[in-house]
C-alpha cells in the first residue's frame, strides 16, 4: 500500500494593500478633508515621541504602501521619499522626552497630536487615527480603526512618513549619544541599549519616569515620578 505525501502548505498571501474604503465612508458623511495619524516612539526608553497627519493626494499612492512595521529600513525611506510629494499635505508634532516625564503619556499624545494636526495647511473635517483609543479629542471629529496602517490609505502613508522621520532624528542623536544604538534601534530597548545604559546611565533624551530605572540599581535613585491622569504627580 502507497503512502501518499502530505500535501504542501500553499505559500502564505502577501497582505492586501490599504485601501481608501473607510476614507471614502468618511467622505460620504459629510467630511471633504480626512487626515489619516498615527504615532511612533509611545513605546520607546529614550527619544521623543511623534504623531503625523497626513492627507493623501490625488489617486493610488505609491506602490508597496504597507504596514510601515512590514517594511525594511530601506524601504521605509524609498516608500517615504515618494509618499512626501504625492500626498496632499502632511505634519508632525513632536513630544519630547522631558514633556512626557513632566504630563505623562496620554497628555503627550493628545499634545503632539494637535501640533501636527495645526501644522497642516488646511484643517481637516475628519482625523482617521490608527488604534482603539482616541487620544486627540476635542474639537476634532475622530474616527478610529484598528490596525489602520495596514487598511487605510491615508493611516499607512502617516505611518510611513513619522517612523522614518522619528529614525533619522534617532540617528541624528546617535551622534551625541554613541553606545547606546539609536541609529539602529530608535530609543527601544534593544540588549545594545539595555547594556550601555546600565553601564554608563541614561543620557538627557531618556525618560526618567520609566520603570525600566527600577532594574537599574546603580540608577534608579534617578526615576522621577509618573506623572497620573491629567499629568499629576502623586503625592503618596
Amino acid at each position: 500500500m502507497s503512502i501518499s505525501e502530505p500535501a504542501a502548505k500553499a505559500p502564505a498571501a502577501p497582505p492586501a494593500a490599504p485601501t481608501y474604503e473607510v476614507e471614502d465612508r468618511l467622505r460620504a458623511a459629510g467630511a471633504r478633508v480626512v487626515a489619516g495619524m498615527d504615532e511612533v516612539g509611545r513605546g520607546a526608553w529614550a527619544g521623543p515621541l511623534l504623531v503625523c497627519a497626513a492627507v493623501p493626494g490625488e489617486g493610488e499612492p505609491p506602490a508597496g504602501l504597507t504596514d510601515s512595521k512590514r517594511l525594511t529600513p530601506a524601504r521605509r525611506r524609498d516608500l517615504a521619499a515618494r509618499l512626501e510629494p504625492w500626498v496632499a499635505d502632511h505634519a508632525f508634532g513632536w513630544a519630547e522626552a522631558t514633556e512626557i516625564d513632566e504630563v505623562g503619556m496620554t497628555e503627550s499624545l493628545r499634545r503632539a497630536a494637535h501640533r501636527a494636526l495645526a501644522g497642516l495647511t488646511v484643517r481637516p473635517d475628519a482625523v482617521l487615527l490608527d488604534g482603539s483609543h482616541d487620544f486627540i479629542g476635542r474639537p476634532w471629529r475622530v474616527r478610529t480603526q484598528v490596525k489602520g496602517d495596514l487598511t487605510c490609505i491615508s493611516v499607512a502613508a502617516a505611518a510611513i512618513l513619522a517612523k522614518v522621520r522619528r529614525d533619522a532624528y534617532m540617528a541624528e542623536l546617535a551622534e551625541q549619544h554613541p553606545g547606546y544604538a539609536f541609529e539602529r534601534a530608535a530609543g527601544y530597548p534593544s540588549p545594545v541599549h539595555r547594556a550601555h545604559l546600565a553601564e554608563h546611565g541614561p543620557t538627557p533624551q531618556h525618560r526618567m519616569s520609566w520603570s525600566y530605572l527600577d532594574d537599574l540599581p546603580r540608577w534608579s535613585h534617578l526615576r522621577r515620578p509618573r506623572p497620573g491622569p491629567g499629568g499629576q504627580i502623586p503625592l503618596l
